[in-house]
C-alpha cells in the first residue's frame, strides 16, 4: 500500500536532525483532523495529536516535504496529494471510536478501529498487540468479522454471544463487513489507546501487502 510507504517516510530523520518524536500513528491521526477540519491552525492540531508545540513543527515540516501539506494564513490543509493520500487511508481504516472496558480489554481506555477486508491477514493477533504496546498503549484486541460474528482468532467464541453489549456497539459504530477486522487498543488515557489501536492496524495493514 504506497500510501504506507509515505507515512513511513513522514515518520524518518531528516539529516541533520535528530530522530522524530512521533510515530506514523502520530501522522494518520494528523491526517484525519487536518482532512476533517479542511483548515486547522498548528496549537489545535498539537493538541488534538497531543503532541508538543515543537514535535508538531517537525511533524508539519515533513508533511510539507513529502508534499503532503501546505500552509496559509488561515492554517494548514492537505494538499492535493495529502487529500488522495487521506481517502486512500480512509478506504482501508476508520477512525477510531471509544468502548467501555470488558473482559477482552487491558486498559481504562479502550479505543476500536475498523481495518476493511483484511481478515486474511491476520495470525494469532499477538503482532498487532506488540505493535499497540511498543507504541506506549497497554495492549490490543484483535477480532475478525466472518459470518456475522466477531471472534479473536482461532478461538471458536462468538462475542456477540458471549459479551452481546461490546458486540452490539462494535458493529453499530464500525459496520464491519465480512473478511474486515476490528482492532480494540487499550490504553491508560484515550490519548495512548488511540494510538495504540492505530499502529496495531498498520501493522495489519503492512502485512497485507
Amino acid at each position: 500500500m504506497k500510501s504506507l510507504e509515505v507515512i513511513e517516510r513522514v515518520t524518518r530523520k531528516i539529516a541533520p536532525g535528530p530522530a522524530p518524536a512521533f510515530n506514523e500513528a502520530h501522522v494518520v491521526k494528523a491526517l484525519e483532523i487536518i482532512g476533517n477540519y479542511r483548515v486547522v491552525g498548528r496549537i489545535r492540531l498539537s493538541k488534538e495529536v497531543g503532541l508538543g508545540e515543537g514535535t508538531t513543527r517537525t511533524l508539519l515540516k515533513h508533511l510539507k516535504n513529502e508534499g503532503i501539506t501546505r500552509s496559509s494564513r488561515s492554517g494548514i490543509s492537505l494538499s492535493e496529494e495529502g487529500e488522495r493520500l487521506f481517502s486512500n487511508l480512509r478506504d482501508k481504516l476508520s477512525e477510531g471510536v471509544e468502548v467501555p472496558s470488558s473482559r477482552l480489554t487491558v486498559g481504562s481506555f479502550n479505543i476500536a478501529i475498523l481495518v476493511r477486508d483484511s481478515a486474511q491477514a491476520v495470525k494469532s493477533g499477538m503482532e498487532q498487540r506488540d505493535a499497540a504496546i511498543k507504541s506506549g498503549a497497554s495492549g490490543a484486541t484483535t477480532l475478525v468479522f466472518t459470518g456475522n460474528r466477531l471472534s479473536m482468532p482461532a478461538r471458536a467464541d462468538d462475542i456477540s454471544v458471549s459479551i452481546p453489549s461490546l458486540y452490539n456497539q462494535l458493529v453499530t459504530k464500525l459496520k464491519p463487513k465480512e473478511n474486515d477486522v476490528i482492532i480494540v487498543g487499550s490504553g491508560e488515557n484515550r490519548e495512548l489507546a488511540e494510538i495504540g489501536a492505530k499502529m496495531a492496524a498498520i501493522r495489519l495493514l503492512k502485512s497485507t501487502n
